[in-house]
């Protein structure tokens, strides 16, 4: 039968070559890597820095409201594009937390089952083969991977720390850019934590009106900010309405990461394609948690607790990456701290990339972080670590700092 299938299966996954690659992605790697360690040291505790979802559960208030609306009898149906309350719920939302107006629930924001599906199938309502999608790297790969499964074409625009992890859209070629229908970004930035600033979003619109592009905005950590930094709409630039669309998740800022609920908001058009494709795609996500969703909406001290831990220990991490010898900054936003790896070690041993570093952390320490080696060879300390409060959070720090100072790294 694996005959019949090896002729069967489509192009875009590899054909007869489906399954065959001996290929490891970065996260099975990960993976496998901390299997390993923990079979070696069984008495040490591993220290995982590499989480990239929240640490608390859902507020208990969110958890309530669930509990209240899965029995009701009217939440039973499908739920299709949505309910008209959490459309007016994130509507509200959005002026309160950016300061968004004139936004109409029922024309500029449809919900989805997270935000992974919504940037899965936007690919569908604008890209044709041989079409380019422009998106930034290292980032999250679902917009490109749909695209490149509908006979797209990809161009990556790096993200380098000498242009403040904004994208440089002069290195475009002509041929590329005129064939570019899409272009995604990502602020508060995974994994950079980079903050886009007002000059950025309006240059970003100019952008995509000059060239006839739409744009992407995923802005799954827009709430997590710090420091000043104030959550910032790219629908807040003049135009962006005109040209783009947002998408919003509750699992970071609420984290509701299992709960997959997000939305779409922006430019009506593109609001409707994207329903159109979710309405042949899924029946929407459960009614109760759309409306224990709207409640999480309706109670943004949620998200500042949240970013008060993570300012908190983004100061007990830093200072220690500081101390080790690593060129660390507080991000302005998410919850990722990205920083350049070592060299090597002063016992001669050297690294070729991130990746080679990241793997030897975890043999050697115990302690797991994510590399990225797409613009640079750097690492993604994330502070969603497991800690129970304050005293614990800072022993967590303490001992990071302790097995790495045995290391003896070289910059």
């Amino acid at each position: 039968m694996s005959d019949f299938f090896e002729d069967r299966i489509s192009d875009r996954l590899g054909g007869r070559n489906f399954g065959k690659s001996t290929e490891i992605y970065k996260f099975e790697l990960i993976k496998r890597a901390k299997a390993a360690a923990r079979k070696e040291h069984p008495g040490i505790e591993l220290i995982d820095m590499g989480v990239g979802e929240p640490d608390w559960p859902a507020d208990p208030l969110v958890v309530k409201a669930l509990a209240e609306e899965a029995g009701k009898p009217e939440n039973r149906w499908y739920a299709d594009n949505g309910i008209p309350e959490f459309q007016q719920a994130a509507a509200i939302y959005l002026e309160k937390v950016y300061g968004l107006k004139d936004i109409n629930p029922s024309e500029h924001i449809v919900h989805g089952i997270g935000s992974k599906p919504v940037l899965a199938m936007l690919p569908l309502c604008f890209i044709n083969p041989g079409d380019y999608l422009l998106t930034t790297v290292p980032g999250y790969p679902v917009t490109a991977t749909y695209t490149k499964y509908l006979g797209g074409e990809v161009f990556n625009l790096p993200l380098l720390e000498s242009n403040s992890f904004f994208p440089d859209f002069s290195i475009i070629p002509p041929n590329v850019l005129k064939k570019a229908r899409l272009l995604y970004i990502n602020y508060p930035n995974n994994p950079t934590g980079a903050v886009a600033t007002p000059e950025f979003f309006d240059s970003v619109v100019e952008f995509a009106y000059r060239n006839g592009i739409v744009v992407v905005h995923d802005a799954p950590y827009s709430a997590l900010t710090f420091d000043g930094n104030k959550p910032l709409s790219f629908l807040s630039a003049k135009g962006a309405m005109d040209v783009g669309v947002e998408v919003h998740s509750l699992s970071k800022a609420f984290n509701m990461t299992g709960w997959r609920i997000g939305f779409l908001c922006g430019n009506s058009h593109a609001v409707k394609a994207y329903a159109t494709v979710k309405d042949n795609t899924d029946s929407g996500q459960f009614r109760a948690i759309q409306k224990a969703a709207i409640a999480a909406l309706n109670n943004t001290e949620i998200t500042s607790r949240t970013v008060e831990k993570y300012s908190r220990r983004f100061d007990l991490l830093v200072k220690a990456l500081k101390d080790l010898g690593f060129d660390a900054k507080k991000p302005g936003g998410s919850f990722y701290c990205y920083v350049k790896a070592p060299s090597g070690t002063k016992d001669g041993r050297s690294f070729g990339s991130a990746t080679e570093f990241s793997e030897y952390l975890i043999k050697e320490a115990l302690i797991s972080t994510v590399p990225w080696d797409d613009a640079g060879k750097y690492l993604r300390f994330s502070v969603t670590f497991e800690a129970g409060d304050e005293a614990a959070e800072k022993k967590v720090i303490d001992e990071m700092k302790k097995r790495m100072e045995r290391l003896r790294l070289t910059f």
